[in-house]
């Protein structure tokens, strides 16, 4: 049986995923040295995943994760937020949202050339149906590639030249210590990010309120506040990954903005920003939604007329 002093984190065996845990680790070790805290490593069903399917399945990176919490073989869990479905199991909760890091996505590319620079039909990798959507509607003449595997083996392919440029979320690069490998970042204007990236967040069981008032240090309420806009905007959307969706929310002198792109076909796209009191995070994600469906709609009857 486990010690009572002792507190399990879960995470996934990727790099990334390891460093973002040992960050979470580090920050609890220090405010509560009383405690000993270890990382369990949790085999996926992405991680397992030989053959990915045609479309992207939300919960291939938490669902094994999120079962060992509930089974009290972990006491917290550290995720990306973008990785997480907008439904949890019933008895776990997001007790801590962290302070966002950089949103936006990166290119990184051989010979330092930018997105405008690249030559026409520059191979471009990517599994991501928000940014090949987004990256086409500005630079229709490049040629986009699906890439799996974490990061460090995307970099591999990269550098084998499997591809001309690859695009990856500007967050996990910096924690991992890798801008030095960034040729640009990609200004939101061209591309909008996940709902959440840039966000970790801490799963607990509802139940354990030792572990939330632990894990309550690393909420950060600006972050929190823009994650459950942008989160509430996706659940409002239909909440998959089957129509590209791109979104960020931002704090400004109290008022919260949320930004929002929907791709409904490969040229085509709606794109809209609502803001409102900074108090009623939920409120504005559903009202973006609820503006640009009906945009979509008028969109949609236009184009068959």
């Amino acid at each position: 049986m486990k010690k009572a002093d002792t507190i399990t984190i879960g995470s996934r065996k990727s790099l990334l995923a390891m460093t973002q845990a040992r960050l979470v680790m580090d920050c609890l070790k220090k405010n509560f040295p009383k405690y000993k805290f270890i990382i369990k490593k949790i085999v996926t069903s992405g991680d397992r995943l030989k053959k990915w399917p045609s479309e992207q399945v939300k919960g291939l990176f938490v669902k094994e994760i999120e079962q060992a919490l509930i089974q009290g073989k972990i006491d917290l869990a550290v995720h990306s937020m973008k990785d997480l479905p907008v439904e949890m199991p019933k008895e776990l909760e997001i007790a801590a949202v962290t302070k966002r890091a950089d949103p936006r996505d990166v290119l990184i590319s051989h010979y330092g050339k930018g997105l405008a620079a690249l030559a026409p039909q520059s191979r471009i990798g990517t599994s991501s149906p928000r940014r090949k959507a987004q990256l086409l509607l500005y630079r229709p003449d490049l040629k986009m590639i699906d890439i799996r595997g974490n990061l460090d083996t995307r970099l591999k392919k990269l550098k084998d030249k499997q591809f001309d440029a690859i695009v990856l979320a500007a967050a996990g690069i910096i924690r991992l210590g890798w801008q030095d490998l960034i040729t640009e970042y990609i200004n939101e204007r061209i591309i909008l990010p996940a709902p959440g990236q840039g966000v970790l967040g801490i799963q607990v069981r509802k139940k354990d309120k030792n572990i939330k008032a632990i894990v309550k240090l690393l909420d950060h309420s600006a972050s929190r506040i823009e994650v459950i806009s942008e989160r509430e905007f996706l659940k409002s959307m239909g909440g998959g990954c089957r129509v590209p969706i791109g979104c960020l929310a931002r704090i400004s002198s109290g008022d919260l903005k949320l930004k929002a792109i929907v791709a409904y076909t490969q040229t085509s796209a709606v794109k809209l920003a609502v803001k409102a009191n900074k108090k009623y995070p939920l409120r504005i994600g559903r009202d973006l939604a609820r503006k640009i469906k009906k945009l979509l709609k008028q969109k949609v009857k236009k184009e068959k007329s």
